[in-house]
């Protein structure tokens, strides 16, 4: 944990200082498609169209990642997909379908609802 943990920040590191960091673990704060899609268009305009999101294991992210401890120059945001255990395949597909729900419900499309 704690290599995966040290290589994840090092590569973190590359991004700019304002890129959102997005961890994506069972613990995290649970959101409305509608809430999704507001912090999403933020995380995009204060990441200047950059956003990381990492995907936490079955078990979640290693304490010291959901520590709350600035990584890259600030606090990363805990959001989770479900209280369901999904493949990390399928947690990708689930969040590429949310942030396509996002761009739907921001442009006013009937796909939402």
């Amino acid at each position: 944990t704690t290599n995966t943990t040290i290589t994840f920040v090092v590569t973190l590191q590359a991004h700019k200082s304002t890129t959102p960091v997005i961890l994506l673990d069972p613990f995290g704060k649970e959101m409305s498609s509608e809430e999704f899609t507001s912090n999403f268009y933020q995380w995009v305009e204060q990441g200047g169209s950059r956003i990381v999101f990492v995907i936490g294991g079955a078990e979640g992210l290693p304490d010291e990642l959901r520590s709350g401890r600035p990584l890259n120059g600030q606090n990363p945001i805990l959001y989770s997909l479900s209280q369901l255990t999904f493949t990390h395949q399928f947690a990708r597909l689930v969040l590429i379908e949310q942030i396509y729900r996002a761009s739907e419900i921001r442009k006013g499309s009937g796909y939402h609802k």
